[in-house]
């Protein structure tokens, strides 16, 4: 099935915050490859990036995610987080955000120097989307193209996770941007602002969701009745519905807040997603701005 998105209404001055954000955001990732190392602490390292991004002039537009080996995505540190780094194929997804126009983008470094392969493959996948890209192009073409080098070069794409549109204080939005072939197919348009992120593993290609719940949103205008479960949505209403911690909130019974606002429809929750054959997942994105005849990737400079 094809399908077109309507035309893009990105203005000039609008595509210009999403490059502001991507510069931002190109310097963080650049610190952050230079930071990571065996024996660091997980929840330091969040924090440093989490401070980066507002030091260079953004914000975040979701919490980093920090996803080791199997762990594909959604894996952000506790609060005080005891966990260090070790022989980890370590996945650093960072959203970053100017008055809500967002620059999403990820790398995977290999701190066990064993497994550059499979780094190689969702960094070749990524290459081979942006090189498929522009206008006219239907997703499904991006799709194949993500799953040709991959398998390719001897691994499998994750068939269940998507690339996605952006927007204004949106993280996921239309189109969906398939690692493989796809039976439904959108048309880009010039203006359009999108995320690739290729996952490769040598697994068996799907992730299910683990046990670990950190990252939440906002997904309902509704209030709720407990004044004690109010004062963390005032809290909440500061990230204008984009994806945040846990640990960026303070309250006596935070846990309590968290799952009664989930229960009444007003949060969702986002669990870390886990290879189901417990294989080891690379992961590469970058943003772009569709053009008529390719291209733009603001994350990249």
């Amino acid at each position: 099935m094809i399908s077109q998105i309507k035309k893009s209404k990105n203005t000039e001055e609008i595509l210009d915050k999403y490059r502001a954000a991507g510069l931002i955001h190109h310097q963080v990732m650049a610190d952050a490859r230079e930071k990571i190392k065996t024996g660091l602490s997980l929840y330091e390292y969040a924090v440093y990036i989490d401070r980066r991004i507002i030091e260079l002039g953004g914000q975040s537009a979701f919490p980093v995610n920090i996803s080791l080996n199997a762990d594909a995505a959604h894996d952000t540190p506790l609060f005080e987080d005891t966990r260090v780094f070790g022989n980890d194929v370590v996945k650093v997804d960072v959203g970053v955000h100017v008055d809500g126009y967002i620059a999403d983008g990820a790398m995977t470094i290999d701190l066990s120097g064993k497994n550059a392969a499979l780094v190689k493959a969702s960094e070749e996948a990524l290459k081979a989307a942006i090189d498929t890209a522009k206008a006219g192009i239907g997703t499904n073409q991006i799709g194949a193209a993500i799953e040709d080098m991959i398998t390719a070069l001897g691994f499998s794409p994750i068939r269940n996770l998507m690339g996605h549109g952006l927007s204004q204080y949106t993280t996921h939005a239309e189109p969906s941007i398939p690692n493989c072939r796809f039976s439904r197919e959108v048309i880009l348009n010039a203006g359009d602002t999108i995320a690739i992120e290729p996952f490769a593993t040598d697994g068996m290609g799907y992730v299910d969701n683990g046990s670990i719940k950190e990252i939440y949103s906002r997904i309902s205008k509704k209030s709720t009745r407990l004044p004690i479960v109010r004062k963390v949505l005032d809290q909440i209403d500061a990230y204008h519905g984009l994806p945040f911690a846990k640990r960026w909130l303070t309250s006596e019974k935070l846990d309590f807040s968290l799952n009664q606002l989930e229960r009444e429809g007003i949060l969702t929750s986002y669990p870390v997603l886990v290879e189901v054959a417990g294989g080891l997942v690379s992961q590469a994105e970058h943003t772009l701005i569709i053009t008529e005849d390719g291209c733009e990737v603001t994350t990249k400079m």
